[in-house]
């Protein structure tokens, strides 16, 4: 068979689920190739997106395929009176063979990580995400390191709460074993971090950690002052990066609150807008700043900031 696969979202990182799909088809002894042109029959056509459509924008589909397979949380996400819904019953999911494939990462030749994604769920349910949704209230292991790398000496860690999976000890010893750089990047949840945990982070060539501070109504300052005690800093000399919700039930004062507290303990914080096209321009202008190292280093207040 011929297979067309389309990554809606760009090329700008590597799809996990489209990796998996070509290594299932190349194992069939099937010609895999990213579909390009209306030139050529296709026995099927993949399409996966990620983001919403105010993000990734759909493509139309290909008129030259006998079957078209949808995928990924970006068809599944719909706005409903002002805050996106996720609709788990528009998702094809994909079926256990190919979810256990190992990554072809011939597909993006232009990157040398790799991505794995060990573990699925979290028990937040948060409402600007779709985690819960999609995955379940628990978080649980889905997979060994192993299942996706083989050697790259670096791994980005895709798993959306891995602090909270019983089985973290055991995942942690695999990426920390790898001897590969370890990049956190969907953030581990700080407040049940332990000092196995941090350990653990410790001892691995650690690349980058995330961290999340959504919620203004927590105040994780003892939690972040805590870390910076008994944490590693990252490459860059600093603890870790800060996701920052806003536009999300916060006031700007809370969302400065956040961001100084942040630099000062020695963290980066990092800017995220929920429903960025409708958002007021003061928090486009603060997630400029935020968010423009050269010009959050030498700006040091918001009120200051003229861009």
């Amino acid at each position: 068979m011929r297979i067309g696969l389309i990554d809606v979202d760009g090329h700008n990182f590597p799809n996990l689920a489209l990796m998996r799909i070509s290594a299932y088809h190349k194992a069939q002894g099937d010609l895999v190739e990213w579909w390009w042109s209306d030139l050529f029959h296709y026995d099927i056509v993949y399409m996966s997106k990620i983001f919403s459509d105010e993000y990734s924008p759909d493509v139309p589909e290909p008129m030259n395929a006998d079957r078209i397979i949808k995928g990924g949380t970006g068809y599944c996400i719909h706005l409903e009176n002002g805050k996106e819904v996720f609709d788990k019953s528009k998702n094809e999911w994909l079926p256990p063979e190919i979810e256990r494939m190992f990554p072809d990462y011939s597909l993006y030749p232009q990157y040398n990580f790799a991505v794995s994604m060990t573990s699925r769920g979290c028990p937040n349910c948060c409402g600007f995400c779709h985690v819960c949704a999609k995955e379940g209230r628990c978080s649980y292991k889905v997979a060994d390191v192993s299942d996706f790398w083989n050697g790259q000496k670096e791994i980005r860690v895709l798993d959306p709460n891995l602090t909270a999976c019983p089985d973290k000890r055991d995942l942690m010893r695999q990426y920390r074993e790898t001897g590969a750089q370890i990049d956190f990047t969907q953030g581990l949840d700080i407040r049940l971090l332990d000092e196995d945990d941090v350990a653990d982070i410790n001892a691995m060539r650690l690349k980058n950690v995330h961290f999340a501070w959504d919620n203004p109504r927590l105040d994780l300052t003892e939690k972040f002052a805590w870390y910076a005690k008994v944490g590693r800093k990252n490459k860059s000399g600093r603890f870790g990066t800060v996701y920052c919700l806003t536009n999300f039930n916060s006031t700007m004062e809370e969302n400065l609150y956040r961001i100084y507290t942040l630099r000062e303990l020695g963290y980066d914080p990092y800017v995220m807008v929920y429903n960025k096209p409708n958002a007021p321009k003061e928090i486009k202008r603060l997630q400029r700043w935020v968010n423009s190292p050269a010009i959050f280093r030498s700006t040091k207040r918001f009120e200051d900031y003229k861009g």
